[in-house]
């Protein structure tokens, strides 16, 4: 298992983070700012603990290389610091160089800094080894901390380049993710159900054909089986009714099926999403296993795919009793994860161990 910051003395240190404020914003308004959130136990914790100065590093959206104004990450910096009031949280629009330096040198013992967007420079995506470099000098770094759970399968500078440059270790987001989505992939609690929906087949079959060995049953809904997914395999369970002639949601009668295997079961993985729960008319069957499962924390359940995960945590919103084992902030990443594949930005960090 990989080392996290608890596993570390940082005291008196500068601490590089990676985290993953890439949030969806909309007219210059962040509209879900779980990503930001989901950061917080390992900024306090680095506080809490002594680290001298914080500074964060992000990408967000995709500028390609090039700066653009509209994929700043200054709103967001304004963001956390209404989140955390009692830190001051610190922004300069550079990722390294002297403007970088200096701010670093201003902050108060404790102080939170965060850089540009790291996209705005090619050498992130490139994975630059003197990219890394500049930013580790700028920011008299002295501990790289890997936060960002949802880009450790990227092999960019942030999650590559930069823990060759420094002693590197998990955050407390990153740990936790890694810890939870193991246990589902090599030891789950039995009865094991797998929930898959969503739209492409491509991207759920790999899915499939790892925990098929694994499962007890695996439920396919979503776009998938309403363009048809067969299989012999008994299984496998492909809902068989939809609720209205596009087949945009699951019926009722496969709506029940899936819940009756979610009750018998002790681990659940779902992955996509059961209709077009996007449009409030087809998130019938989503919302109520997410209602099932979230009204039952003894079910070791695991949440992961963009598009679940974000039904899912705008659904908690509305009902804060729901709770789950791990709602991941990762969506590539956590398939990746699951499915065995090379997670660069992880493998990066075990190679410092």
């Amino acid at each position: 298992m990989v080392a996290t910051i608890k596993d570390v003395d940082f005291k008196g240190q500068n601490v590089l983070v990676r985290v993953d404020y890439n949030v969806p914003m909309q007219d210059g308004k962040i509209t879900d700012d779980l990503r930001i959130v989901a950061s917080l136990p390992t900024i306090k914790y680095l506080r809490e603990h002594g680290a001298r100065r914080i500074v964060l590093i992000s990408h967000f959206g995709r500028p390609e290389g090039k700066r653009a104004p509209e994929l700043s990450l200054k709103p967001i910096a304004e963001h956390l610091q209404k989140l955390i009031p009692d830190t001051k949280v610190e922004f300069v629009d550079e990722v390294s160089g002297p403007e970088v330096e200096e701010a670093v040198e201003n902050l108060p013992d404790g102080g939170i800094l965060v850089l540009e967007n790291l996209r705005f420079f090619p050498g992130e995506e490139a994975d630059s080894d003197e990219f890394a470099r500049e930013i580790v000098d700028a920011t008299h770094a002295d501990l790289f901390v890997q936060d960002g759970f949802a880009v450790i399968h990227r092999a960019h500078a942030s999650t590559d380049a930069v823990a060759r440059e420094l002693p590197s270790v998990a955050g407390l987001l990153l740990g936790k993710e890694i810890a939870n989505l193991s246990k589902v992939a090599d030891n789950p609690k039995h009865p094991f159900l797998v929930v898959i929906g969503g739209a492409k087949v491509e991207d759920k079959q790999p899915l499939i054909d790892k925990f098929l060995p694994v499962a007890d049953q695996i439920f396919v809904g979503g776009k998938i089986a309403a363009d048809g997914y067969k299989s012999d395999n008994l299984k496998i369970v492909v809902a068989s009714d939809f609720s209205d002639d596009q087949k945009f949601d699951i019926g009722e009668e496969s709506t029940a099926k899936v819940l009756e295997l979610a009750s018998r079961a002790k681990t659940v993985l779902w992955n996509g999403a059961l209709g077009k729960a996007e449009d409030k008319e087809y998130e019938k069957a989503s919302k109520a296993l997410a209602e099932f499962l979230g009204q039952h924390p003894e079910i070791t359940s695991v949440i992961c795919g963009g598009d679940t995960t974000s039904f899912v945590e705008n659904l908690q919103k509305q009902e804060p009793n729901l709770e789950y084992m791990l709602v991941s902030t990762g969506g590539g990443a956590a398939l990746e994860l699951l499915t065995g594949e090379d997670l660069p930005g992880l493998e990066a960090l075990e190679g410092e161990n």
